[in-house]
């Protein structure tokens, strides 16, 4: 029995009245996706969508990350229930911050990687993750890489490795941003293995001649998910971990979008076997409230002015509520083997994605690791141009029309379910995105 059921056109009568009356008040800037689709919400279960005008979507957008366990998982729905009605806000020690610090502690992503403290963003979390390298180290220079995300606020708006910061300027000091293995579309133009992973050479010769010597940390997403869903190879890692030590820098692990088996282990570092000094971690660990944090070694988590009172702290971070429903996610990761069904259920969407390639002259590469998936649009697979904006939103449209809620919106098609979708799920939004490439293969039109 099909999961989509579409009542309307899409958008639907009510939601194009909501969404113009939202439009008179709410900012410009808001999630693209979101904008686009023309949608308005009114419940969510599991990895499907209804909207007001009574119309059901499959979604594969999970939240960039944040829906790990599926809309309204009743888990989570019971814990914020249960808590609310005791206490909510506050810093003082609770009961819930107590179960998840120790949750949090079980999974723990070295052996001394386990003192957390908790926040409601993911920029918070890293900002907080760049004082404390400060703090411990006495140095105040920073690596991250092309492609890299982790945040919008102003530090780590500076290690931004796109351009998105455009006119944003000017930048933090000692900000050094360096190349990523993204191989599909290598930065030195080399082909992987026998490049010998030349990107960390590269990094290792940028950070000694750029830098003056006073770098605290390299901050690395063990695959990254802005830049879409880029998977590097197991010698990438590594060589990075190699660099931090060569110059006593400390290496931090954003696992914001990778984390708590998104991937198909628990953390996306565990793929490459390094063990990060801090991990950053967000989206999906709480359950779909706004939560983060961070995990450090303990001698590092000490380090002043950092572990002076208050001065790591935030105002909502580890708050009873937020606690309660991350201690729940965190359990119900491990009770209903998410980080397994992610890696089964990765694997079954890849081999369902993979003939594409052949079958379509618009898609250049299909890649996963886990529940962490993505297809390359180009308009020729030797040049590997992407596909433009207009045949992308296009595509995204169609999908929407048919009731799949996807990030074919852009040339880099992110894909990133929940961790409890089923192979109904991904076998409906497979056909759904076979539609919508059969109908651009047959017009012709993918190369405007």
């Amino acid at each position: 029995m099909k999961q989509v059921k579409l009542a309307t056109e899409i958008p639907g009568p009510k939601s194009r009245e909501l969404r113009a009356r939202e439009e008179k008040h709410l900012a410009p800037g808001h999630q693209h996706f979101a904008t686009l689709a023309g949608i308005v919400v009114h419940e969510g279960r599991g990895s499907t969508l209804t909207d007001v005008d009574g119309n059901t979507f499959i979604d594969i957008i999970g939240g960039i990350g944040v829906n790990g366990l599926g809309h309204s998982h009743p888990k989570i729905v019971e814990a914020l229930k249960t808590q609310v009605e005791k206490i909510s806000v506050g810093s003082f020690t609770s009961e819930a911050r107590v179960e998840l610090l120790e949750k949090i502690a079980e999974h723990r992503p070295a052996p001394q990687v386990h003192k957390t403290q908790l926040y409601s963003g993911g920029s918070e979390a890293v900002e907080s993750a760049l004082r404390l390298a400060k703090s411990f180290t006495g140095k105040y220079e920073f690596v991250s890489f092309w492609g890299g995300f982790h945040g919008k606020t102003m530090g780590v708006l500076s290690l931004m490795g796109s351009d998105f910061k455009d006119k944003m300027g000017p930048m933090v000091p000692g900000s050094h941003i360096a190349p990523y293995a993204y191989c599909y579309r290598c930065p030195v133009g080399l082909k992987y293995p026998s490049c010998g992973i030349a990107c960390a050479d590269l990094a290792r010769k940028q950070i000694k001649m750029m830098s003056a010597g006073e770098v605290a940390a390299i901050i690395v997403e063990p695959m990254q998910g802005s830049a879409g869903n880029i998977i590097p190879p197991k010698e990438f890692l590594p060589a990075l971990k190699s660099i931090a030590d060569e110059i006593g820098a400390l290496f931090i692990a954003d696992e914001m979008i990778t984390g708590f088996g998104r991937t198909g282990k628990y953390w996306g570092i565990d793929h490459s076997g390094v063990q990060p000094d801090i991990v950053t971690i967000g989206k999906q660990f709480g359950g779909g409230t706004p939560v983060s944090g961070l995990i450090a070694h303990d001698r590092i988590a000490d380090a002043k002015p950092w572990a002076n009172p208050s001065g790591s702290s935030s105002s909502y971070g580890g708050n009873p509520l937020v606690s309660a429903a991350a201690a729940a996610a965190l359990k119900t990761i491990d009770e209903e083997k998410l980080v397994e069904n992610s890696a089964k259920m990765g694997a079954y969407f890849l081999k369902k994605l993979e003939p594409m390639v052949e079958k379509y002259p618009f898609v250049g590469e299909v890649r996963g690791q886990g529940l962490f998936l993505a297809v390359e649009l180009v308009k020729d697979k030797n040049t590997r141009e992407p596909l433009s904006k207009t045949v992308t939103q296009k595509i995204f449209m169609d999908c929407v029309k048919r009731g799949l809620l996807t990030m074919s919106y852009t040339a880099r098609f992110r894909i990133q379910p929940s961790m409890t979708v089923q192979e109904r799920t991904i076998d409906e939004s497979i056909d759904i995105l076979t539609e919508v490439f059969d109908a651009l293969k047959t017009a012709g039109t993918w190369k405007e």
